[in-house]
């Protein structure tokens, strides 16, 4: 008599269990997986400058992945998303980031999300121009030239300054130093800055001899670009500041080669006398009194010569060749100087 088959028990339970395991398998897989996406994308520790515009997350993360900053870029839009819903993060902030691919995705999450932008040490040398000024910031700190030229205006400076400032042009008025500047900031919050440093550095330290002075600090601020460009020993500073003041005390045009240099737009290693006749109220050739205005930054040193110039006799000089000056009181000496120095 043949056997009868059993029917086979399958447990509820087994099956339960089972699939809780496949589950949790691959949730423990899968939650590997994106621990592992989020890793730093290697090792190299060398920075990048990236500049993160606004944006989208799925942008974001495409331009990180593409800079391979990040292993994923699934995985950081995953990562956005999940701190937006926790409450845990907030929006990427645009601006220029240092990034390294050494960094972890949620470490380069918190940066943009904390807005810790670039910074960037910034000098500008005694006697720059606006114009030297706007090349620099544009290498070192990608800031458009024209925008900072256009910001360095009297009404863009957004700090309270003891004294007037020209409407047209801060030439001068932004004083030479260092600086430490977000990459990529904004031009008008540069000017007020380094026009503020002016007033904190010279115009409040020395306000009470300010106020004995006869000349405004703008006069000051433009006699002090003349010593800074015509002043190459220090020693020669408060001098040469002296014969400017005997000058002007006399109503004699000043005759200094820099203010031509200046209205020429350009720095020419020797005059022409052509050059002399350029039509410009800066030229001092052809103008008596201080220019209209300050041709280049000046240093604290000449801002304090101008303040306290020498007390001399003398109305006229001419370089040597090694930069300092011959100094004369009158024309007649000054020309057996010339013969002197270029004969």
């Amino acid at each position: 008599m043949p056997r009868s088959k059993r029917k086979r028990y399958i447990n509820p339970t087994s099956i339960a269990v089972t699939v809780a395991t496949a589950v949790g398998l691959l949730l423990l897989l899968a939650v590997g997986l994106y621990r592992l996406a989020l890793a730093p994308a290697s090792r190299d520790t060398r920075t990048q400058l990236v500049h993160i515009e606004s944006m989208g997350t799925k942008q974001l993360a495409r331009t990180l992945r593409q800079q391979k900053l990040i292993r994923s870029a699934t995985a950081f839009r995953l990562l956005v998303q999940a701190n937006m819903a926790l409450g845990k993060g907030k929006t990427p902030k645009a601006g220029y980031y240092d990034l390294s691919p050494s960094m972890s995705a949620e470490e380069i999450l918190a940066r943009l999300s904390e807005g810790r932008v670039a910074r960037r040490k910034v000098t500008f040398p005694e006697g720059f121009t606006l114009a030297q000024m706007a090349e620099r910031l544009e290498r070192e700190l990608d800031i458009p030239q024209q925008e900072f030229l256009d910001a360095a205006r009297g009404t863009a400076v957004s700090r309270a300054v003891g004294f007037r400032l020209p409407r047209a042009s801060l030439e001068g008025y932004l004083f030479p130093s260092t600086y430490t500047f977000n990459v990529g900031e904004k031009p008008d919050l540069v000017v007020s800055e380094m026009v503020a440093a002016l007033n904190e550095t010279f115009v409040r330290a020395h306000q009470n001899e300010i106020r004995r002075q006869k000349l405004s600090v703008p006069q000051l601020v433009t006699l002090a670009s003349l010593v800074e460009r015509e002043a190459r020993a220090p020693e020669e500073r408060a001098l040469i500041a002296g014969v400017i003041m005997n000058r002007l005390a006399r109503n004699m045009r000043l005759q200094i080669d820099a203010t031509v240099q200046y209205a020429l737009g350009e720095h020419r290693s020797r005059l022409l006398y052509k050059d002399l006749k350029v039509n410009s109220p800066y030229n001092t050739y052809l103008h008596a009194g201080l220019p209209p205005g300050p041709i280049c930054s000046p240093g604290l040193a000449c801002l304090q010569a101008a303040l306290k110039p020498a007390k001399t006799d003398a109305l006229f000089y001419v370089a040597r060749r090694d930069g300092t000056h011959v100094f004369s009181r009158t024309y007649e000496e000054h020309q057996q100087a010339i013969k002197r120095v270029r004969g």
